[in-house]
């Protein structure tokens, strides 16, 4: 066994294995797995084969795209056989609402030139002739479905990686993990010890105890997971026989099953809604090529729908019952990337769907640790996206919950229940009782809206029940004040005689001078946003940032990397030890001046101030700032005086009817000025001048700023896309983000999120667009739930275009 090695890759699974082929491919040679059994011995060996590129998300999409079309590359240099079998498939909608469901993921992948369409349930029919077509409402037909061997794939990778010059070592099991001073790894086995690099935990099933190793606890969990396999069945041989193909693979999601065809029977697989996990505390190191006993009655329900809406399995003896355990996040996504907080450490487990999308994974992942930046925007499977908020217990819920609706829809304006309340504020239970139905965030429960006594949210595709409240929620705040909670925001205290020559390093913006603020856009290398900020100078060497809640650990793992080794900054993620009240509107001036002695006014205190001043007998940082484009503050206080200061602004603003709002409300607000937000306007794949945040990258500033020879470039250039806000004519629904933006007929953007503005009165999507046509002024349509609806370019903010109210 070699002594020294640039990377090892630990777990020989079908992620593992392509880890260490992408790594290889992209010239890592000097590089090692170790695997304490054999190849597939985790979850990898029982897995049902299934893969598909439709997703949800389209940047995972892509990512499952590229695994799909890389199965013949590895399988023609390997000389592997993988047992690819490319049937195509279906999805299968039995309820209108999971019909509105498809046409939406159908939108998503026009954009992305996915060739699938709308099947009537005969057209389904006549493609499956196993189902019902009675049972369903409507199809989607994908041509880039199938099935393959796990046992084949796996080690089509592995011989790909070998051949490139990568070392495998079976029967080799890692037991402990300890870093060096120069912060190589040692990874001891019961085979002797590597020194490494780079360590690369797809430990799968053992992913937690392999992250235990270094004191990281990831949040990932096993789930019993049971198909079954039919006897022969004549139906299946006939169509094999009459239309010489095989048949294609088959998602029921309201019946929570999927099928495809195994020899000349079927297989039937579910996510049952009675789900169980597996060894939720430790796995044990001794389990390998087993399984879990049967428990049919378990999936019984699930069945009962599958044999109703299939009805030749009636007839079918069940030749085989498979349970086995796979891994899931507390989302089902993947947990990939560097691990915040240690030297070379990266995770790549938790890939529940490992021939779907384990390829987009080893890329992604090679691409980190060779270029240091993945190469698409993943932060969908970004490790960082937990905090410390996913323990045990959380994962444990969020697991099972997830588990049990894999096949169940997300309405847009649902928010799910386990696992919550976890992180609240001090003012939780007021808000409560004024009405707040919470979403949560990064752990967080935030309001959403205020639901009057007696209304709930009534999930759905269309516009809800909470229409018209969150409007009289906007309007109010336009009209007169409203008042909010921004606890959610993430909170950054930058501190030291070198923080101020740091922050002019890492973002784009000019520093402000004492007593300002600035927004303050953060760039990788290649030019792309990877953040964007509030500044906040609050003095000599004191610096408060704002951004992103559910980036924080993504955010500070940037930061810290990126950190003077002289200790000349310190940097603290302030969290919920800082707690923010916002008020906002053209009565908000008023409100606020009755709070403290300090003049408010425009001269004394102008648009993008900020102090620390006294309200009432509260000690705050003020900011003169709204996300909602009005007259408005921002309010950051340590939490033991939220109560008291939200009861002090309530009661200060009653003369004008001051109003609670919520995050819905702020969307509708933020739209009418074409506000972006981070993770939808503002990502990995965009550049600022394409974001229209140019103005806040000081391209001429002195310091070297990370990215700032690619923004120039971008300057030059003009870059690809331009971010544009339409109005559109819209009935009783809204887009929410990933819609196809038309001109003329044909597909030329993507919404990135919209809503209805309610101050305004109209319905409006924002998206991006090629630049050449960004400012074409007819024939622009969007499609929302299988229709094409005309849209009109807004080329200024429809509310206060000057901003001369939130300056005024």
């Amino acid at each position: 066994m070699k002594s020294h090695a640039r990377v090892v890759v630990i777990g020989g699974g079908v992620v593992g294995c392509s880890v260490l082929y992408h790594l290889t491919k992209f010239g890592w040679t000097d590089v090692v797995l170790v695997e304490r059994s054999e190849l597939t011995s985790g979850s990898t060996w029982h897995a049902a084969g299934g893969m598909h590129t439709i997703n949800g998300d389209p940047n995972v999409a892509k990512l499952q795209k590229y695994t799909v079309e890389l199965y013949k590359e590895i399988q023609d240099y390997s000389g592997q056989d993988i047992g690819l079998h490319m049937t195509s498939g279906m999805m299968l909608a039995s309820t209108k609402d999971r019909f509105d469901w498809m046409k939406s993921i159908l939108a998503k992948g026009r954009y992305m030139g996915l060739d699938a369409h709308l099947l009537t349930p005969k057209e389904a029919h006549d493609l499956m002739p196993l189902l019902d077509p009675d049972q369903f409402v409507g199809a989607v037909f994908d041509p880039v479905e199938g099935h393959l061997d796990p046992y084949g794939t796996t080690h089509a990778y592995a011989k790909s990686a070998k051949k490139n010059g990568a070392d495998i070592y079976l029967h080799t099991k890692v037991e402990d993990l300890v870093q060096r001073e120069d912060g190589t790894w040692r990874v001891i086995t019961d085979k002797g010890e590597i020194i490494a690099e780079h360590v690369v935990n797809c430990g799968g099933l053992w992913a937690r105890e392999v992250g235990r190793m270094v004191g990281l606890e990831l949040p990932v969990l096993a789930m019993e997971h049971m198909y079954l396999i039919t006897e022969d069945m004549p139906e299946v041989i006939e169509f094999n026989q009459t239309r010489g193909k095989e048949l294609m693979h088959c998602v029921d999601f309201d019946g929570e099953i999927y099928l495809r065809q195994e020899r000349n029977g079927m297989l039937m697989g579910t996510y049952e809604k009675a789900c169980r996990p597996w060894s939720p505390l430790t796995t044990p190191w001794n389990f390998g090529h087993e399984l879990l006993a049967e428990d049919i009655e378990r999936i019984t329900p699930e069945l009962e729908v599958g044999f109703r809406h299939f009805p030749a399995f009636n007839k079918a003896g069940i030749k085989k019952i498979i349970n086995g355990p796979f891994t899931f996040s507390p989302d089902g996504n993947p947990l990939v990337g560097p691990v915040r907080g240690m030297t070379n450490y990266w995770s790549a487990c938790a890939v529940m769907a490992g021939f779907s999308q384990g390829g987009g994974v080893g890329l992604a992942l090679a691409n980190w640790m060779i270029h240091g930046d993945p190469g698409f925007d993943v932060f969908a499977m970004d490790v960082s996206r937990y905090g410390d908020f996913a323990t045990l217990a959380y994962t444990n819920a969020k697991v099972r919950e997830n588990y049990s609706r894999r096949f169940s829809i997300r309405y847009p304006n649902e928010e799910l229940p386990a696992g919550r309340p976890l992180l609240t504020t001090p003012i939780y239970d007021k808000l409560k009782e004024a009405g707040a139905v919470f979403g949560a965030s990064y752990g967080l429960e935030q309001p959403l809206w205020f639901a009057p006594k007696g209304v709930e949210d009534h999930f759905s595709w269309r516009r809800s029940t909470d229409f018209d409240t969150v409007g009289a929620e906007a309007k109010a705040v336009r009209e007169s004040v409203g008042l909010m909670e921004t606890s959610g925001f993430a909170k950054y205290a930058v501190k030291g005689e070198g923080a101020e020559a740091w922050l002019d390093r890492l973002l784009t913006c000019r520093i402000p001078a004492t007593g300002r603020m600035t927004l303050a856009p953060m760039l990788k290398d290649d030019g792309k946003l990877i953040g964007d900020f509030t500044l906040a100078k609050l003095g000599e060497g004191d610096f408060l940032l704002i951004g992103s809640g559910i980036a924080e650990d993504y955010h500070m793992r940037w930061f810290e990397t990126h950190l003077p080794k002289d200790g000349s900054v310190t940097l603290e993620a302030l969290n919920l030890a800082l707690v923010g009240l916002a008020i906002a509107g053209p009565k908000a001036r008023e409100v606020m001046q009755k709070l403290t002695h300090q003049d408010l006014s425009t001269p004394a205190f102008p648009f993008m101030a900020v102090r620390r001043m006294d309200l009432g007998m509260a000690p705050a940082i003020v900011g003169r700032v709204s996300y909602t484009g009005d007259l408005g503050y921002e309010i950051w206080m340590k939490p033991q005086y939220q109560r008291y200061l939200y009861d002090l602004i309530l009661e200060a603003g009653a003369e004008f009817g001051i109003k609670l709002f919520g995050l819905r409300a702020l969307n509708a607000l933020r739209l009418e000025k074409s506000y972006g937000s981070w993770s939808r306007e503002y990502r990995p794949l965009y550049g600022p001048l394409e974001a229209g945040l140019e103005r806040f990258v000081a391209v001429k500033k002195d310091a070297d700023f990370i990215g700032k020879a690619a923004a120039k470039a971008e300057r030059e250039s003009g870059g690809a896309l331009r971010l544009r806000t339409f109005i559109l004519d819209a009935k009783d629904a809204d887009v929410i983000g990933d819609e196809p933006i038309y001109l003329n007929g044909e597909v030329r953007g993507w919404v990135t999120s919209g809503g209805y503005a309610h101050a305004a009165g109209v319905s409006v999507a924002v998206g991006y667009v090629p630049k050449e046509i960004a400012d074409v002024e007819s024939g622009w349509s969007i499609e929302l739930l299988g229709e094409i609806l005309a849209a009109r370019p807004q080329p200024e903010p429809l509310f206060d275009p000057s901003g001369a109210k939130m300056r005024g």
